[in-house]
């Protein structure tokens, strides 16, 4: 069997590089896991309840773009959260964002645009925007989101002979792992300077929902108050996040018209919809805030312990939103291992979330760690960590 080419040299995922890192080892202690992204606070109460009302539904075939009751809750959604107005044939539901942030690269990057086209990717990076940009067979160049940066990709330092072949950039805001929020001015700019090269901009804002103080300003909300052209930014979003439900899989994204239409028709030829009654319970999710309210508030209560622990660790940001921890380290690899011998606490090296460009990994002297266990279980590892690593002077 022969297999193109480009996908020859793909790097390992992260988390089968962590096991192969930390496996071999005993846990110096009982086992706590702070890699995954994975909420377990609880899911609303209500979703069961309209599954199983629904579950006739199961027998027939799925709205492929999404049933009508969840598009308009969606667009409701998008409404009281950003004041702006979506309607739902500019909207598409997703089985996870996963889905949606490959296959809009798959729908809407050009074969061609002054040569090779080519896709922005902050580095650190969520791994479907590079296999996106490899499977389209675009360049990916890797835009660093560093300390310097303000953890955020700094795009217009790019030449503009690379700026004139970009076809699309990818922005997560709330950042993964940095927890960094976008703010209108970093928008503008970045919109700004797609009208100016004729790019598109894929906003991930699955964390939107999880932030601290003021809500973060949305992608499109800021594009439609420029004026800027209705085509240019596209937005994802899910409730994997905003509402503990990763096992859903139900996410959305939303543009302009014509990009619409065409994510829209690669959905009908290779997409996999939500079974109807699973559609209909997300609609009754979009449409309560109630438990996202409670969700940000046990979130915020987990960053004060955060705060509290590591507040006198030397580079250590409190972030603005998510719900991730990227500590410094001296060597994200050496101290994810060693606090596994030593403690049992399981954290992902910064620089598997990274890629080395010119002999840089801007991940490689960081470790996140997820804040999505019990509040105590995650106070006990935090602990563990602060001991392990900045009392030993790691």
């Amino acid at each position: 069997m022969v297999f193109p080419e480009r996908f020859s040299n793909l790097p390992e995922y992260a988390f089968p590089r962590l096991r192969t890192l930390l496996d071999s080892h005993a846990p110096g202690g009982d086992p706590i896991a702070m890699t995954i992204g994975e909420p377990q606070h609880a899911s609303p109460s209500f979703v069961s309840e309209v599954i199983a009302e629904n579950a006739a539904g199961f027998n027939k075939y799925p709205p492929n773009d999404g049933a009508p009751e969840l598009l308009d809750a969606i667009s409701g959604w998008i409404k009281r959260r950003y004041d702006i107005a979506i309607p739902s044939a500019q909207i598409m539901a997703l089985n996870g964002t996963r889905e949606g942030l490959y296959n809009a690269a798959m729908a809407l990057c050009p074969e061609e645009k002054n040569g090779k086209p080519v896709v922005l990717v902050p580095n650190p990076f969520y791994q479907v925007y590079a296999i996106a940009a490899i499977s389209v067979v675009a360049e990916t160049v890797f835009v660093p989101a560093t300390a310097e940066t303000g953890f955020l990709p700094d795009y217009a330092s790019l030449p503009p002979e690379v700026l004139s072949r970009v076809a699309i950039a990818y922005i997560c805001s709330p950042s993964n792992p940095q927890g960094t929020v976008a703010d209108r001015d970093y928008w503008k700019s970045l919109i700004a300077l797609a009208e100016e090269y004729d790019f598109q901009i894929f906003a991930d804002e699955c964390y939107s929902e999880i932030y601290r103080g003021e809500a973060p300003a949305g992608a499109l909300q800021v594009a439609l108050e420029m004026g800027a052209d209705p085509e240019r930014v596209v937005i994802f979003h899910s409730l994997s996040k905003r509402s503990n439900l990763p096992g859903l899989r139900s996410g959305f994204v939303a543009g302009g018209p014509e990009t619409m239409a065409r994510v829209r028709l690669l959905r009908a030829y290779s997409g996999a919809p939500l079974p109807l009654p699973l559609q209909l319970a997300a609609a009754r999710v979009w449409q309560d805030e109630a438990h996202v309210v409670a969700n940000r508030a046990l979130y915020d209560e987990k960053f004060a312990i955060a705060d509290e622990i590591f507040k006198d660790v030397e580079g250590y940001i409190s972030p603005d939103a998510g719900f991730f921890l990227w500590l410094p380290v001296n060597d994200g690899e050496q101290a994810a291992l060693d606090i596994w011998r030593k403690t049992g606490v399981r954290v992902l090296p910064g620089a598997y979330l990274s890629r080395e460009v010119n002999g840089f990994n801007p991940g490689a002297g960081y470790i996140r760690v997820a804040l999505v266990a019990p509040k105590e279980e995650m106070r006990a590892g935090l602990m563990k960590i602060r001991n392990c690593i900045y009392n030993e002077g790691q």
